[in-house]
């Protein structure tokens, strides 16, 4: 027996039988943190924790993130401290949108999803229904009868308007709506605390069939879960529109058109991580699969609720996010979960 060649078959076959070397770590193009706009919204959470494991994963950068309201965190996008927000309203925010746009600090990079709804709400319990306590309720233009439906405990002459909470664009042009239709001498213009104030305030209202009246958008778990009718109000007009988002005083309102939202970022990141855009820019879910996602992140509850069904949507459809980038890209997001 030749030791020498049976020494040296062994050799070559432990070493095709060695594991391949492991696939480089991708590198980030940049060298810090991306840091997200962590809105005070259940979608924007859930598009964001998506966002998120993608580019941590396959993309290889580090994230962080800054909570807040939407006007003070497009402010910071300005100033450079966030990278990236996934659920932008620019048909919200208006005004503010155009100042910061203005800047040349900040740029439109995708759209999140284009059929977006918001408007004033009542419980489909109180229009409809042989027991509906206010069958004549159909649009803004009836409130004024139906104040004492919706009495504040607080302010008892006048009925209560949940708007949506200070510092979001939404409750600016909410705002300056009951001045257009003159409901701010009938209606107090109630802003909660917190965005998980105002759906808390819904849920209660609902489990114990009272009347409530709120501002709400979809997509989310509240409209999702609770049967709820949008009142009617005077057909979207453009021209209006504009005025409503800006400082100019306000006579007339309108309603609120079914809009796009969009993945906005900070140009001086856009510039360093063109990879990272191309992704943004592809990036792209709907109203309907957003909800029901919301949905079940309320049913799990829990401050991971978005990163855990986020990894779930991931998992229950890689056709649609595959598209969205490279294939080894890909490949990376799929091995992590």
């Amino acid at each position: 027996m030749n030791l020498f060649k049976s020494a040296g078959t062994l050799a070559i076959a432990a070493a095709c039988l060695a594991p391949l070397p492991a696939a480089a770590a991708p590198r980030c193009e940049i060298d810090r943190p991306v840091v997200f706009a962590a809105l005070d919204w259940d979608s924007a959470a859930f598009h964001t924790a998506l966002a998120r494991f993608v580019t941590e994963t396959g993309y290889g950068c580090k994230t962080s993130t800054i909570p807040g309201s939407s006007i003070p965190l497009l402010n910071g996008m300005a100033h450079g401290d966030v990278d990236v927000t996934m659920e932008q309203w620019i048909g919200v925010l208006g005004e503010a949108w155009r100042k910061a746009e203005a800047t040349g600090n900040v740029r439109i990079v995708g759209v999140a999803f284009d059929d977006a709804t918001q408007g004033w709400y009542v419980p489909r319990y109180l229009v409809e229904g042989p027991d509906a306590p206010a069958p004549g309720l159909k649009s803004v233009a009836d409130l004024p009868r139906y104040k004492d439906l919706f009495r504040d405990p607080e302010e008892p002459s006048k009925g209560r308007f949940y708007n949506g909470i200070a510092g979001w664009g939404a409750e600016i042009v909410n705002t300056r709506k009951l001045q257009a239709y003159g409901l701010d001498a009938d209606y107090t213009n109630f802003r909660p605390g917190t965005g998980a104030a105002l759906s808390s305030a819904i849920a209660s209202a609902f489990k114990r069939k009272k009347p409530i009246l709120f501002y709400y958008w979809g997509p989310t778990w509240v409209l999702g879960r609770y049967d709820s009718v949008m009142l009617e109000e005077p057909a979207y007009d453009e021209k209006i529109w504009e005025v409503l988002n800006s400082d100019k005083p306000v006579g007339k309102a309108t309603a609120f058109p079914t809009m796009k939202v969009y993945t906005t970022a900070n140009t001086r990141f856009i510039a360093q991580a063109p990879k990272l855009v191309a992704f943004l820019d592809k990036f792209r879910t709907s109203n309907a699969e957003a909800s029901r996602a919301l949905v079940r992140m309320r049913e799990l509850g829990g401050t991971d609720a978005a990163e855990t069904v986020a990894k779930q949507w991931l998992r229950d459809n890689p056709a649609t996010w595959s598209a969205w980038m490279p294939a080894d890209v890909a490949a990376r997001v799929k091995a992590a979960l």
